[in-house]
């Protein structure tokens, strides 16, 4: 197996790319709005990728956060809000908020295991900063970091007991980027000690199943490598100070912050010590060179798999109840 997600091009495999995953054998997929079309189509599509990898529970992943950042859109799916919708209620009713959380997330897995998804990248666990980026800061738990754990804690619990698993980022946090990694590599100049509070959360939920790298430097850590591809940031601060032993992997790793070839990045991540590359667009010139890159997932990588896919616990319950539940504390604020 080799210790990389990948995106798909369309509706439904196509033969090259069946060809191409069946001898890769990529640890994961993830899926994007072009991937979500119908809940009859997803359900197939999310069928022929277990069934091709012969993994019950190989991982399948998705972006849906609610708001912004959601691949499965109406009218097919239900909206969901984003983080800052619960910071507010907090602000008046902090229980009634860790409960609106825990039953968004319970609901939002629901929805999204009824197509065969059993990963979801969320929750954020950024602190926002006055000057965060807003490709980060509009979906964020807010600027203090009890709550953005206790807000991230509820949201994880939530989609566990809907059957999902979740995975925490941007570790070792992304609120202080002031550009969109997305375009550019975000460079922060604050020391050590006020980047203790950025990554409170993160050591708060060290026991997620799963966790992703941010693209940022970090100057007080690593002044030449964004966390990504820094050895330093992920054994010393991810893995050290923060003891996070759970799955982690890269944030795309197309993204404009990062520089190079597809490959040499992806060689670049797993040697820094993450666990697996993430690589979202489905091109079949860059998969092939990655796979080339690659050597096959270790013991490590292979034992933090399988704890994190067995971390979903489900529980019964209605997607619409959940969602009522959570539209009715949120009317709070």
């Amino acid at each position: 197996m080799k210790p990389v997600i990948f995106g798909i091009s369309g509706l439904e495999l196509t033969d090259d790319e069946r060809a191409f995953f069946r001898d890769a054998d990529p640890l994961g997929y993830i899926l994007f709005k072009r991937n979500c079309g119908t809940r009859d189509q997803m359900r197939a599509l999310t069928d022929s990728l277990r069934d091709l990898s012969r993994r019950a529970d190989v991982p399948i992943l998705i972006d849906q956060e609610g708001g912004r950042v959601a691949r499965m859109q109406p009218p097919e799916w239900p909206a969901f809000p984003a983080g800052p919708a619960f910071d507010r209620l907090y602000d008046i009713a902090p229980a009634s908020a860790i409960e609106a959380a825990r039953a968004n997330g319970q609901a939002l897995a629901l929805m999204l295991a009824d197509v065969g998804v059993n990963v979801n990248c969320a929750p954020l666990l950024d602190v926002r900063q006055p000057e965060t980026t807003p490709a980060v800061g509009e979906r964020t738990f807010g600027s203090d970091p009890m709550r953005v754990a206790a807000l991230g804690r509820a949201m994880l619990d939530g989609m566990a007991s809907g059957g999902v698993v979740g995975v925490v980022k941007h570790m070792p946090g992304h609120g202080r980027g002031v550009v969109d990694s997305h375009y550019e590599l975000p460079v922060v100049e604050a020391d050590d000690a006020a980047l203790e509070r950025d990554i409170r959360p993160f050591h708060t939920l060290r026991n997620a199943p799963m966790g992703m790298t941010c693209h940022v430097v970090f100057k007080a850590w690593d002044a030449d490598n964004p966390a990504t591809l820094s050895p330093t940031v992920i054994a010393e601060v991810i893995r050290g100070r923060i003891g996070f032993d759970g799955l982690l992997m890269t944030d795309d790793i197309d993204m404009k912050a990062l520089s190079g070839s597809a490959g040499d990045k992806a060689a670049a991540a797993i040697a820094a010590g993450c666990d697996v590359v993430l690589d979202c667009w489905a091109r079949m010139d860059e998969m092939t060179e990655i796979v080339a890159k690659l050597d096959d997932a270790g013991a490590a990588t292979l034992t933090r798999l399988d704890r994190a896919m067995g971390f979903a616990r489900p529980e019964p319950g209605a997607m619409d109840e959940l969602a009522a539940k959570r539209d009715a504390l949120l009317a709070l604020a």
